[in-house]
C-alpha cells in the first residue's frame, strides 16, 4: 500500500504493523520476532563467514580485527542508543495515538544521527594508528589501522542504517527491515572472498566487503523514507525546529542506552586487555572469534528483544500493563526455551565450530583454547534471556536509567573485574577470563529480571 505524505497522514489508516503493536501481546511478540530473528540469524551468519575469510588470512588478521572489534562495539553503541530511543518514542506515541507526535519523535532522531556520527568520524579515522598502537596491537598495528581506518569512515552509513531500522520497528515494520538485513547480509558473504583474494586486498578487503553491502542498504532505506515516503511515521523537515520535550523523549532512553553499550564496549576493551596479558594476541583472536559464536547464539534474543521493545513502548503509551506483563513474561519463557536447547547444541557442537575457524596452519592453534571458551560460554545463554528481556521492557516503557544500571552490574562491576580476578589474580589464564564473563552476566541477569518484575508490579495504579 502507498502511505500518504506528511500533509494528508492524519486520515490514513493504521498499517499492519501499527496494528500487530496494538494487538494481541502474545501475537505481536512472535509476529515482530520472526523476522528478525531470521534477519539477524543471516546478519551474524555473514560473521561467521567473514571470520572463516579472514581466518585464512591467518591469525594477525584475526587479532587486527578483534583489536578493532571494542571500536565496532562503540559505534554500535551510539547508533543503537539513538535507535532505540527514538524507535522507543514513537511506539508510546503510537500507543498513545499520536502520529503527529510520532512524526516529530523521527525528524529529531535523525538529526541527533547526522550530528553524532560526524563528530566520531574524523578524529577516528586521524588517530587509527595510535590508538591501535596503545592497545598492544604491536605488529598488527598496521594491519589493524587499515582495517579500522576504512571501518570508522563509514561511520555515518552505520549510523542511518542502524537507525532507520530501528524506527521502521517502532512503528511495527520488521517485515521491510527484515528485507534489508537479509540482502545487506547477503551482499557482505558474496563480496568477501572476492575483495580479500581475488582483489588482493586482504583484511582490508572484509572492510571494503562490509562498507559496500552496507551502503546499498542505506540506499534502499532512503528510498523507502525519503523518496518514496511509504513509511506510516513520515519525516519532513519543513518547518523544524528542535524541541527539548522531543528530545528529552529520546534520550532518556538513547542517552542511557548508549551507555549501556558504551559499557559493554568499554568491558570489551577490559577483557581484550585481559586477554593479552594472559594469552597475548592469539587471546585476543580466541577472544573475538569465539565471540562471533556467543552472539549467534544469543541472536534469537536480540530478535526478542527488539519485539518487547516495541509492544511494551505501545502498551505502556496506551496505559495498558496487563497487556504490558504479558507481552513480558510470554517472551521471557519463549526466551527460555529457546535458549536451553541453543545451549546444548553448542556445547555439543564445539569442537566442530572451532575447526570451521582454524582452518588454516597458521591459525590452528587457536582451536584448543576456542573449544573450551565455546563451552564455558554456553552456560550463560539461558540466563541471558531474563537479562536481555528485562532491559528491552525497561527501554519501552521509558525507564532507560533501569536498563543502564543492570549493564554496568553486569559488565563493568561483575564480569570485567571478575576476568581479570580468574584469569590474572588466581591465574587461571585464558579459561578464568571465560569464567569471569560467565559468572558476571548470570548474576546481572538475575539482578534484572527481579527488578523488572518488581517494576511492573509498582507501576502507577492509574496507569492500570
Amino acid at each position: 500500500m502507498s502511505h500518504p505524505s506528511s500533509t494528508d497522514h492524519h486520515d490514513t489508516p493504521p498499517s499492519r504493523g501499527v496494528r500487530t503493536l496494538m494487538g494481541n501481546p502474545r501475537r505481536a511478540i512472535l509476529r515482530l520476532s520472526l523476522p528478525m530473528i531470521l534477519a539477524m540469524s543471516v546478519q551474524t551468519l555473514y560473521n561467521f563467514v567473514d571470520a572463516i575469510w579472514v581466518s585464512g588470512i591467518g591469525a594477525n588478521a584475526l587479532a587486527a580485527v578483534g583489536f578493532f572489534f571494542p571500536f565496532h562495539f562503540m559505534i554500535m553503541a551510539l547508533a543503537t542508543g539513538i535507535g532505540v530511543g527514538g524507535s522507543a518514542a514513537v511506539s508510546r506515541r503510537i500507543g498513545a495515538e499520536d502520529r503527529e507526535g510520532a512524526r516529530h519523535v523521527a525528524n529529531h532522531t535523525y538529526v541527533l544521527m547526522l550530528g553524532v556520527s560526524l563528530l566520531i568520524t574524523l578524529p577516528a579515522v586521524w588517530l587509527a594508528p595510535r590508538i591501535f598502537a596503545a592497545l598492544g596491537a604491536g605488529p598488527v598495528t598496521p594491519m589493524a589501522s587499515g582495517y579500522g581506518r576504512i571501518m570508522f569512515a563509514a561511520t555515518l552509513i552505520v549510523f542511518f542504517n542502524n537507525i532507520a531500522s530501528a524506527l521502521l520497528r517502532g512503528e511495527g515494520d520488521v517485515r521491510r527491515v527484515m528485507n534489508v538485513m537479509l540482502l545487506g547480509a547477503g551482499i557482505n558473504i558474496f563480496l568477501d572472498p572476492v575483495f580479500i583474494y581475488l582483489l588482493g586486498l586482504g583484511v582490508n578487503g572484509a572492510a571494503w566487503a562490509t562498507v559496500v553491502s552496507m551502503v546499498v542498504s542505506a540506499i534502499i532505506l532512503f528510498f523507502w523514507i525519503y523518496i518514496r515516503k511509504s513509511t506510516w511515521v513520515s519525516v519532513s523537515y519543513s518547518g523544524f525546529r528542535i524541541r527539548k520535550g522531543i528530545l528529552h523523549d529520546i534520550l532518556r532512553v538513547g542517552l542511557p542506552s548508549t551507555v549501556q553499550h558504551m559499557a559493554m564496549s568499554f568491558s570489551m576493551f577490559l577483557l581484550n586487555a585481559v586477554a593479552v596479558t594472559v594469552g597475548g594476541t592469539d587471546g585476543v583472536a580466541v577472544l573475538s572469534t569465539g565471540w562471533r559464536v556467543a552472539t549467534f547464539a544469543i541472536l534469537p534474543l536480540m530478535g526478542i528483544a527488539t519485539a518487547v521493545t516495541s509492544v511494551t513502548g505501545a502498551a505502556f503509551g496506551g496505559r495498558d500493563i496487563p497487556r504490558l506483563k504479558a507481552a513480558f513474561h510470554y517472551a521471557i519463557r519463549i526466551g527460555l526455551m529457546i535458549e536451553l536447547a541453543v545451549a546444548a547444541a553448542t556445547f555439543l557442537l564445539a569442537e566442530p565450530l572451532a575447526r570451521i575457524f582454524t582452518l588454516s596452519e597458521e591459525s590452528f592453534r587457536l582451536r584448543p583454547d576456542l573449544i573450551v571458551f565455546i563451552r564455558t560460554m554456553c552456560i550463560y545463554y539461558p540466563a541471558t534471556a531474563f537479562g536481555m528481556l528485562s532491559s528491552a521492557m525497561f527501554q519501552g516503557t521509558g525507564k532507560g536509567l533501569n536498563a543502564l544500571a543492570v549493564t554496568v552490574f553486569r559488565t563493568l562491576v561483575m564480569s570485567a573485574p571478575m576476568a581479570w580476578l580468574l584469569a590474572v589474580i588466581f591465574q587461571m589464564g585464558l579459561p578464568g577470563l571465560w569464567w569471569g564473563v560467565v559468572s558476571g552476566n548470570i548474576t546481572g541477569a538475575v539482578v534484572a529480571y527481579a527488578w523488572a518484575r518488581w517494576s511492573i508490579g509498582h507501576m502507577p495504579r492509574d496507569l492500570v
